[in-house]
């Protein structure tokens, strides 16, 4: 990618606030996943992280990771199948000894120029990734989640108004902000907290692999701060949401940096 993706939290300082902490974070081998957990991992936590088949960028995770003094659990496969979701979580606990934290990361888009261009199958497998994990691993987690645990969903400025070239993938993102809505009211009294992040553009090596360069080009060029983010500046955001020192009174929110963009309601 040019520029390369800021992604290694090079000039962010820990405060211990998720010392001791045992992390799970999905799609954790590159982009706002790799950001995410070298700052769990800066601010103390062991971190695991699920991801399809990026070994390489999976292994370059763990070296950041494990230079932090932290130990990185990285676990190959497909999300999209319910009993490797659950294969996961508890490779998870056996390892780490249990979780804490669990950050719904990983997604997949492909764009498209009509409604019936959409496959059936895109259509399934966007669904089956990008919401239906969320549902599998988050269900295997709660059984060995404690009280001031904290799950981040990841959403997308695309599930707050849409996208007419990624129609199942801005449905899906809706759908992660319901389920954070609703799973919020469920977990309240068993002290688990559960929030999303919706950030705009953001420049990863999901971009240039999905669209078309005329529009890689452009990327991120229509919101107020004229350019895209990087992972850098977005895995603060999951911070706040996992400590429980930063965000204990916050359950059922939707935090959305989207570079000066403003939306309605």
């Amino acid at each position: 990618m040019t520029p390369e993706p800021r992604d290694e939290m090079r000039d962010y300082t820990g405060r211990d606030l998720l010392a001791g902490k045992r992390a799970l974070v999905t799609g954790g081998d590159s982009g706002i996943g790799r950001a995410v957990a070298v700052a769990f991992a800066k601010e103390g936590a062991d971190v695991a992280i699920a991801y399809l088949t990026e070994h390489e960028d999976a292994e370059h995770t763990r070296k950041l990771v494990e230079q932090e003094g932290r130990r990185c659990l990285i676990i190959p496969g497909d999300l999209a199948d319910p009993r490797h979701c659950e294969e996961v979580v508890e490779r998870t606990v056996r390892e780490l000894g249990g979780i804490d934290v669990l950050v719904n990361n990983v997604a997949t888009q492909s764009p498209v120029q009509s409604l019936e261009e959409l496959s059936n199958d895109q259509w399934e497998r966007t669904f089956a990734v990008n919401i239906h994990s969320y549902f599998w691993v988050t269900k295997a987690a709660l059984r060995h989640m404690p009280e001031g645990g904290s799950i981040v969903n990841t959403s997308s400025i695309n599930g707050l108004r849409g996208n007419k070239t990624l129609i199942d993938y801005s449905a899906t993102k809706g759908a992660i902000n319901a389920f954070t809505y609703s799973l919020a009211q469920v977990l309240v009294e068993r002290g688990i907290r559960i929030n999303a992040v919706a950030p705009g553009p953001v420049w990863t090596p999901l971009i240039p692999s999905t669209f078309p360069e005329e529009k890689v080009g452009k990327f991120g060029q229509q919101v107020p701060m004229g350019r895209p983010a990087d992972p850098d500046e977005i895995a603060p955001s999951y911070v706040f949401f996992a400590a429980n020192r930063l965000s204990s009174y916050y359950t059922g929110e939707v935090l959305a940096p989207i570079g000066g963009e403003t939306l309605p309601g």
